[in-house]
């Protein structure tokens, strides 16, 4: 909306100074020319932002001027912008309307406080892109229109057309009632029903999105985290493989980033995990544990552990003589 433009527009010349009209496109996300009729806007309304012409000129607002906005003590404010210094902020497309957020927040502090919150939120790191291991996380990619379609029809209570590729599956499209959103460990899932049956989408997958005009078929309350438990346990009991195994504890996260599910982890005398961990069937298990060599043992069942000593036997036969 322009109304929330026009005050990111105010903010960002109150927090940083002079800008040029290049620099405030980019930030919010517009055309050259809409900020230069924005501007025009701010300073017919009273606003008393001005041009300074020349190669290091851009816009700029009279020392002093100063927003009215709804203030937060220090360590509210401190928390927020500390959540929105994660890779988090991106969730469900609303990385832009979080950086709109923050810099009302920013705003809103005193100004003996501003200096002190900027500082701290540079002391602390949540998420960033590299683990101590130089791993990069896999970031699942959401066109944003198609995550704009599927939050406005959350929101709004109206069903949802997706065009949605199920594993081992032919894509195609569906019509569901959207009940929320939940993201766990940088993954996105729409809960749903579908002709009256509960279905969980990972959003990774819809390759398009539809809301549409009827109202989502869908209880006017909603306790998305018993529902969330309720489909999580439903999951795990179904056709999946049961293993437990011993495990070296610095690899333990990435054994969490393959599995299912991870529901027992003890310590036993030589330092190592004994876990009970599920897996998608016996086929994905052989393949996780592989990926841990011999950092992980499995225990049971047996035929998990035929399938690892079958192909170690195959790799130890193919380095065995010269290349």
């Amino acid at each position: 909306m322009r109304a929330d433009r026009l005050v990111s527009l105010v903010l960002l010349l109150r927090q940083r100074g002079r800008l040029t009209a290049d620099t405030l496109a980019r930030e919010l996300e517009v055309s050259t020319r809409t900020v230069l009729r924005d501007i025009e806007a701010l300073s017919a309304a009273g606003v008393p932002v001005y041009a300074e012409r020349g190669r290091h000129g851009g816009f700029a607002l009279l020392p002093g001027f100063r927003t009215e906005l709804t203030g937060l003590n220090h360590e509210e404010a401190l928390a927020l912008l500390t959540a929105g210094s994660g890779r988090g902020e991106q969730a469900f497309g609303l990385g832009s309307a979080l950086a709109s957020a923050m810099r009302k927040v920013v705003d809103a502090l005193p100004e003996s406080h501003r200096a002190t919150a900027s500082d701290a939120v540079r002391r602390i790191l949540v998420e960033p892109e590299t683990d101590l291991l130089s791993r990069r996380p896999v970031t699942e990619e959401v066109p944003d229109r198609t995550m704009t379609e599927i939050r406005r029809a959350v929101l709004t209570g109206h069903r949802l057309r997706i065009h949605y590729t199920a594993v081992d599956r032919p894509p195609r499209w569906r019509t569901v009632d959207p009940i929320g959103l939940v993201t766990v460990r940088d993954r996105g899932y729409l809960l749903a029903t579908r002709s009256g049956a509960d279905r969980t989408y990972r959003l990774s997958r819809i390759s398009a999105a539809e809301e549409l005009p009827e109202p989502a078929r869908r209880p006017d309350q909603v306790d998305l985290e018993r529902v969330w438990r309720e489909r999580c346990a439903r999951f795990l009991s179904g056709d999946h493989v049961a293993v437990s195994l011993r495990l070296n504890p610095e690899r333990r996260e990435d054994l969490l980033r393959t599995a299912v599910a991870v529901r027992v982890a003890e310590p036993e005398a030589d330092g190592r995990l004994r876990l009970e961990a599920t897996f998608q069937d016996l086929r994905h298990a052989e393949w996780a544990l592989w990926q841990l060599a011999t950092d992980a043992e499995a225990l049971a069942p047996d035929s998990l552990r035929a399938a690892l000593r079958a192909r170690a036997a195959a790799m130890a036969t193919r380095y065995g003589g010269p290349s």
